[in-house]
């Protein structure tokens, strides 16, 4: 089956524990999402399906290209569709299947991708958590990234030195959050813990991958 699910982050929470502790939670419409095409082995090389999250109302515009792909699996265009691999019993999945988020169960663990808020050109110290030199004797380089290089051998910048530049908007997955709820009526899946991305952004919700025991 697809160890995975389309949704959106709807907002945060809290949840109250029974022993009165109170338990930092995020609330993510997952799915429903139907199949629109299932690659093979034979055919694409490998096994895998690709999701599609109904959305209602769904896209105004559609170019005839992508029109065609989802009418060909009698679904209607959708605005975020992503790909999964497929692990055992794949011959099951096909084109114009439904998942749904009764998949996952309470207590289980989840891994959630989404796409993180932009912050603008950001310096050393918000960007990478630099310390910052020192504040006093005369000192002009307070928030300064210190020293990139060196001037003689190799007369370069290393690749990947870290310095100012923009913040944000990259893929951030978060692993091993606990599922407190699902709510399969409403399409709803509550998580312990926070998720990347503002409130109404695309999220990938996976099966955990390495679970805590």
């Amino acid at each position: 089956m697809v160890a995975g699910i389309l949704g959106k982050k709807l907002g945060t929470t809290q949840i109250f524990a029974e022993n009165g502790d109170v338990i930092p939670a995020t609330v993510l419409k997952a799915g429903p999402c139907v199949v629109v095409q299932r690659k093979t082995t034979d055919k694409d090389g490998y096994e895998a399906v690709q999701l599609a999250l109904v959305e209602l109302p769904g896209p105004r515009r559609v170019i005839k290209p992508v029109a065609g792909h989802f009418k060909k699996a009698g679904a209607n265009p959708a605005r975020f569709v992503r790909e999964f691999r497929l692990k055992g019993e794949a011959e099951e999945v096909k084109a114009g299947d439904k998942i749904l988020v009764d998949q996952f169960s309470v207590d289980e663990f989840v891994d959630i991708s989404g796409t993180s808020k932009g912050r603008g050109f950001a310096g050393v110290h918000k960007r990478h958590n630099f310390s910052g030199g020192q504040a006093t004797h005369g000192s002009m380089s307070h928030r300064a990234p210190g020293s990139i290089g060196q001037s003689s051998n190799p007369s370069r910048v290393f690749k990947g030195m870290r310095m100012p530049g923009h913040m944000g908007v990259a893929r951030v997955t978060v692993r091993n959050l606990k599922v407190l709820k699902v709510l399969p009526d409403d399409n709803t899946l509550v998580v312990r813990g926070a998720v990347p991305g503002p409130i109404g952004g695309y999220v990938i919700v996976e099966k955990a991958k390495a679970p805590k025991r």
